[in-house]
Order: C-alpha cells, then sequence, then structure tokens
C-alpha cells in the first residue's frame, strides 16, 4: 500500500442495511484496496493517510448474510457480516453507510444505542429523497440545531452511487455539507467513492435528481441496451454476439462524451445523408424516444423526494 496510507491504523467502515448498493460499494472500494496494495512503492497525493481496512456487513436474514459471502468471496478477509445487532456494528465502525430503504430510517437509526454508537462518526446516507436534517432529526430531534462538531455528534452526508460500483464504474454525487466537514474527513469521503467510480458534489438541491439521473440511471441504460440487442436478434444476430454488440456499443458512445464530445457533435459524426444511421435516429425521434428517457429521469426525481417523505407504493399514485 502506498506510504501515505500506512501511516495510522485502518479505519473500520460499517454498512447498515447491507443490500444491493452496500454491496456495490464494499465491493469496489475493496477492490480498490488490492490495487493499492499490489503497488506497494506507489504513493499518491490522493490517498489519506487512514483508509478503510476492515467491514462490517449487517443484515437480518441468513439469505442475505449468504448473498454477502457469495458476492464478497475475493475480499473475505477483511470481512466481518453480522445479524441483526447494528448497534454493536455501528459501535466498531469509524465510518457508516446507510443503505436500507428509506421508510426504514427510523427503525435502523432510532433505537436504543444507536445516537450513542454513532457519536463523533461519519455517517454516509444512501437513502432516496431522505435529507441530512431528517437523519438528524431522527438521531437527535427536531430541536437539534447545535454544531455537530462540538457537541460531538455524527456527520451525516448524502452519497448516491450507482449498483456500477461493483465493477468501480459508479457515478456517485455528493452533497455538499453545511458546515463543511474536516479537510480529512472531505479527502476520506472523496476517495470512497472516487474509489468506485467519478464523483461530482452538488447542493442539497440537486440531490433528488440525482438519484434519479446517477442512481437510477443503469437500469435506464440497460433498457436501451436489450432493446438494441433484441433489434440485431430479431434481423437474425446471435444473441451472445447482439448482446456483447450493444454494450460495448454503449460504452464506446460513452467514452466519446466523457472524452470530451458533444453528444450531438457525435451522433452528426456518425449520420451520413441518406444513411441507414439517419434513418434508426428519425424513428427513435418518430416514437419519442428522447422524450421517453427524459421523462422516465423526472418522474424517478418525483419518486424519490416521495420517498424520502416516508410514503410507499408512489409509482401507483403517480398517474
Amino acid at each position: 500500500m502506498p506510504a501515505q496510507a500506512q501511516q495510522g491504523s485502518g479505519l473500520t467502515l460499517t454498512a447498515l442495511g447491507c443490500g444491493t448498493m452496500g454491496i456495490a460499494v464494499l465491493s469496489g472500494v475493496m477492490a480498490k484496496l488490492a490495487e493499492l496494495e499490489s503497488q506497494a512503492s506507489a504513493s499518491s497525493e490522493d490517498v489519506p493517510k487512514r483508509l478503510p481496512t476492515r467491514f462490517i456487513a449487517c443484515v437480518r436474514s441468513e439469505k442475505s448474510a449468504k448473498r454477502i459471502e457469495n458476492d464478497l468471496s475475493k475480499h473475505s478477509a477483511s470481512l466481518d457480516i453480522m445479524r441483526n445487532d447494528n448497534v454493536k456494528a455501528v459501535e466498531q465502525a469509524d465510518i457508516v453507510l446507510l443503505g436500507c430503504k428509506p421508510y426504514m430510517v427510523r427503525d435502523i437509526l432510532g433505537v436504543e444505542g444507536m445516537r450513542e454508537a454513532l457519536k463523533g462518526k461519519l455517517l454516509l446516507s444512501m437513502l432516496a429523497g431522505v435529507t441530512v436534517q431528517q437523519i438528524e432529526e431522527t438521531l437527535y430531534g427536531s430541536a437539534s440545531t447545535g454544531d455537530p462538531i462540538a457537541e460531538g455528534r455524527c456527520r451525516a452526508v448524502r452519497v448516491m452511487p450507482n449498483y456500477a460500483a461493483f465493477i468501480q464504474e459508479s457515478m456517485t454525487v455528493i452533497e455538499t455539507s453545511t458546515p463543511p466537514l474536516s479537510d480529512e474527513s472531505a479527502a476520506l469521503v472523496a476517495w470512497i467513492f472516487n474509489s468506485v467510480g467519478k464523483v461530482v458534489f452538488l447542493p442539497p438541491s440537486g440531490l433528488d435528481a440525482s438519484t434519479a439521473l446517477a442512481g437510477s440511471g443503469p437500469a435506464f441504460m440497460t433498457v436501451i441496451l436489450e432493446a438494441m440487442a433484441d433489434g440485431g436478434v430479431a434481423m437474425g444476430l446471435p444473441r451472445a454476439e447482439a448482446q456483447l454488440m450493444a454494450a460495448q456499443v454503449m460504452r464506446g458512445a460513452s467514452g466519446l462524451v466523457l472524452n470530451g464530445e458533444h453528444p450531438a457533435v457525435a451522433k452528426d459524426k456518425i449520420c451520413s445523408p441518406g444513411g441507414c444511421t439517419i434513418g434508426g435516429l428519425t424513428v427513435l425521434e418518430e416514437r419519442g424516444v428522447r422524450g421517453s428517457v427524459s421523462r422516465a429521469v423526472r418522474e424517478a426525481t418525483v419518486v424519490a423526494s416521495q420517498l424520502g417523505q416516508g410514503v410507499r407504493n408512489v409509482n401507483g399514485t403517480r398517474h
């Protein structure tokens, strides 16, 4: 591990409500640590002096525990799985990653001993629509307005990664904090999520839309990817090859944009007069694909905001 990461003892990261997203983030962070360990002579100013080296996944059922054991089997040496003992797991943590369902936040954070277990720690919330204020009110009451540093409370930070963290390709949005985090804490949060993909920082007003675009976005893209592969299969291509082509096409398109090319410019460069590409694009425009995808992000934004208010079965009330 780089020299900077060797200073001081390692940190413990506890994942509360460790479902799909929790597993994905743990997997990505553990993979990044393995990369650092394989680069023993390397050093980087971007690596905090203290990194997570021990991980605790908190679950309720034996089925969930087995799933984590399977998905994180490559990193089992640094992983402990605890069932129905959240307070004890948080007591052992330096950083807590909260990944339960939004409506469960009071059930998990409101239990006896949790407030004391979180004292002075970083609480990274991945909950859709749940604000930092709601988390603090759950822990400390509605009249809690003091300085969290002076009072030794936990520091809650909203983060929204996505499932691609599992392969270190997440797009994570981190909410800017008021008051700002200490330099050490800010660097640690940034490192955790930079280790699983790319990161942007936005104010609280942008988090619900980010939940829809960055958090839900991979699911939207897989629908488009699968539809493209289906089209190829319909025209005689083998399924495996069609799926590979569609996936690589999506990766290539995103790579062009990440390299600085505007999507519309890339599109126009691919189209030739009277060609097959413009013919296919005309069909997409006629069928309203652009508007439908945009509407999906807008709808998911509204649903995310409602989930944060404790509303359940939101999608059944939207139309």
